[in-house]
């Protein structure tokens, strides 16, 4: 009988230490291996105490349970759970299929892990040292938990396929050789990728990645200061919502809910830039106190991103670029204090269906939110906050923003065009507040008519004897295309004549804007 047909009958192999004799017996049993001390500071795999050999296995043995280990023991399910153990050399599963389940609880790894492509049911590792995860294209069937684990040299899951959830919650990644703390790129996650309490230090890479439930990054913490992103998901599709908002230290995150009293949050940050364009996202992408500490060449990007809801709730920038050009979402819930303001705000093309504010957003704040995304003018976001206030049966606010609107669009005019301009503005603003029209014409007449009534007005011919009338003779000079018959009648010398002379040039001009604002109010229309 061979070496290898012992095994699989279930008998030790000769070479065992008594450390990795007593795992493969725990393996055939499928019960959990806990080679810890009881002493809390020596148990810390991420401490500096040394562990002998006594709690010490060979990788190699360990590969070996879980690629060709024995038979269970009868009514047992053969699984490998590992407590407070010491794994030395290169744990290599690269390629293989890992039927057994898997669980390592506080165990330390003397160098890196490597499982591309391999396959496994639920791997669950937690609260692992772990020098390097190399797992790109490994597919799993259920889980694959990483809680609490530190990567000195970074996690690869590039391609990696997870069954359900995957969990990285209050894990610590440092960066490789690349830059990259967790390297996602084209991760597919079945249900839930929760990163909550998540210290990346490096750049944290999800571009193209799908996520079927929700994405967590509650009270996470992303420092690169090695590079331009800290959060690089271009492309990247959440089913549900994407969350950069505070969580419940030791406690469940807070959002939606009161949290218990003496439980300390800690909110979502990110030292360096963000980058999320062409993103999607069912259900929401909520920023709600988040903080962005970016260089002024860094940006929090959201080009032509596509969400129901955008909360954007988190602290003002002070450096740096909020850029949401070409994005597309229906409800957009903000606070007047979380935008930046002017130059680093780019709103080019970005849609929205309805505003949510949260807190005081006076619409003269919302005009200069407008302004601050616009360095040059260009009329569409007037256009577009115009037409949500509109919808919302904010008329009169819609009125003031278009006419916002012309102002900036005034300061791009040449001299003559600013002076015309400024002739619309005061008379009738623009067409946008037509009640003016007639409080001109009723002070042009009121000021006429007091006027031509000590004016000296022979008639033009001898033969015309009509009654003097003042009032309707200003009327008759302010109406540029209605004769009343006056003017034609008497005779105006000196100053006079220049007094009707100004009213006939104010009359054509008051009719001209209301002419030009009245076309312009039926175009909108």
């Amino acid at each position: 009988m061979t070496e290898g047909d012992s095994v699989r009958d279930g008998d030790l192999p000769d070479d065992l230490s008594a450390a990795e004799a007593g795992m493969w017996q725990a393996f055939r049993n499928g019960s959990v291996y806990d080679l810890g001390s009881g002493d809390a500071a020596a148990d810390d795999p991420h401490g500096g105490e040394p562990w002998g050999e006594e709690r010490s296995v060979r990788a190699r043995i360990v590969c070996w349970l879980l690629l060709d280990g024995p038979p269970a023991l009868a009514g047992r399910v053969a699984a490998l759970k590992l407590s407070g153990v010491r794994i030395t050399g290169r744990m290599d599963l690269a390629g293989g299929t890992v039927a057994p389940y898997v669980e390592l609880d506080r165990c330390r790894f003397d160098e890196q892990v490597l499982l591309p492509e391999a396959r496994f049911g639920t791997l669950r590792l937690v609260d692992c040292s772990i020098p390097r995860l190399e797992a790109a294209r490994v597919h799993t069937e259920g889980d694959l938990h990483l809680p609490r684990c530190r990567f000195r040299a970074g996690v690869r899951l590039t391609d990696a396929h997870i069954g359900t959830d995957l969990l990285l919650s209050q894990a610590v990644a440092h960066r490789d050789r690349s830059g990259r703390s967790v390297a996602g790129d084209g991760m597919t996650v079945g249900q839930d990728l929760q990163a909550e309490l998540l210290e990346s230090h490096g750049e944290l890479s999800l571009r193209g990645a799908q996520v079927g439930g929700s994405l967590s990054l509650r009270g996470a913490r992303l420092v690169n200061p090695y590079g331009r992103l800290a959060l690089n998901a271009p492309q990247l599709t959440v089913n549900r919502t994407l969350y950069l908002t505070p969580a419940g230290v030791g406690g469940a995150p807070p959002t939606g809910v009161t949290p218990a009293r003496g439980t300390r949050i800690r909110g979502f940050e990110c030292v360096g830039g963000v980058r999320l364009d062409d993103g999607r996202f069912g259900d929401s992408v909520d920023l709600d106190r988040a903080r962005f500490d970016l260089s002024d060449d860094q940006e929090l990007s959201l080009r032509r991103i596509q969400t129901p809801e955008l909360r954007f709730l988190g602290e003002r920038l002070e450096r740096g670029r909020v850029v949401l050009s070409g994005g597309r979402v229906a409800n957009l819930v903000d606070r007047a204090g979380s935008w930046p303001g002017p130059g680093r705000l780019q709103m080019g093309g970005f849609g929205y269906d309805s505003l949510v504010p949260r807190g005081p957003f006076p619409l003269v704040r919302r005009l200069d939110w407008v302004a601050a995304a616009t360095a040059e003018y260009h009329p569409e976001p007037y256009e577009r906050l115009a037409a949500v206030l509109r919808t919302a049966g904010e008329d009169e606010d819609a009125r003031e923003v278009l006419l916002a609107k012309q102002r900036r669009r005034r300061e791009t005019l040449p001299p003559a065009g600013k002076l015309w301009g400024y002739v619309q503005d005061w008379t009738v603003a623009y067409g946008y507040r037509p009640g003016r029209a007639a409080v001109w014409m009723a002070v042009l007449w009121a000021a006429g008519t007091l006027a031509f009534t000590h004016a000296d007005h022979p008639p033009i011919g001898p033969d015309r004897h009509g009654t003097w009338n003042p009032a309707l003779f200003t009327l008759d000079l302010l109406l540029p295309v209605v004769d009343l018959g006056q003017v034609g009648q008497w005779q105006l010398r000196g100053g006079w004549q220049w007094l009707a002379a100004a009213m006939i040039v104010l009359g054509w001009t008051l009719a001209t804007t209301v002419a030009t604002g009245a076309t312009r109010l039926l175009r909108r229309e």
